[in-house]
Parts: structure tokens; sequence; C-alpha cells
């Protein structure tokens, strides 16, 4: 599985960015598409995640100002991001995985495909 991120850039605060993660190649072997973040000397954090029938999960901490969303026809997915905050700011990475008797995985080590990163830079 190939991953390909874009869509990140620098936006004020409380603006908002969309994300895009275009994944090819055996799609079809991994369930879920998550995205994570990371900023340095921090470990990668999780963001949120989505199935490819559209089962979702969120950090706490994402929930109400983020969404994910796919698109199965382009094997694309999305992250919406509202709201956003100088904490934001990081390099967002999105990851293929699969789904652990239907439960979306967390963990980045429950991901075994990964994007190549974008940076996301929130100005106060």
């Amino acid at each position: 599985v190939q991953l390909q991120a874009s869509g990140g850039g620098l936006v004020q605060a409380g603006g908002s960015l969309t994300l895009s993660c275009a994944a090819s190649g055996r799609t079809s072997s991994r369930n879920a598409l998550a995205w994570f973040r990371q900023v340095p000397g921090k470990e990668r954090e999780f963001v949120a995640a989505i199935t490819w029938v559209g089962n979702i999960n969120y950090a706490d901490s994402m929930k109400g100002r983020f969404t994910i969303s796919n698109d199965n026809v382009k094997n694309t997915v999305y992250l919406r991001m509202s709201s956003l905050e100088p904490e934001d700011t990081a390099v967002y990475y999105c990851a293929a995985g699969r789904t652990t008797f239907g439960v979306i995985g967390t963990m980045p080590r429950q991901y075994d495909y990964w994007g190549q990163g974008t940076q996301v830079t929130v100005s106060s």
C-alpha cells in the first residue's frame, strides 16, 4: 500500500485546513486509514481513523474540531481541521492498517504503512 498525504500548509489560528491521503496499491489488504501527528521530541499522536465501511474513531482531544471522511471511489481519506490552534502545529501522517476484531487501532504500531507526512503550521 502506498500513501500520499497532501494539503498541509500555514494557517492562522482559528482557521481551517483539509488534508488528503490518497491510497494506492493493495488497498483492500488494509481496512483502516488513520491520521497521526508528531512534533519534534514527542511521540506520534493519534488523531483519527476511519475504515473503508465508514467506522470512525477520534482522539478525544480532536472531537468536534476535526472530521475524518473517505471517498472509496478515489481511495482517499480526508481530515478536515477547524478552529485550528498553534498547538495543532505538527507533521501530519496518514497510515494504513487493519482493525482488530473490528476495533480501530490508535497506536502507531498497529499501522504498517505510512505516508511521507505533511506539515501543518498554525500561527497565533
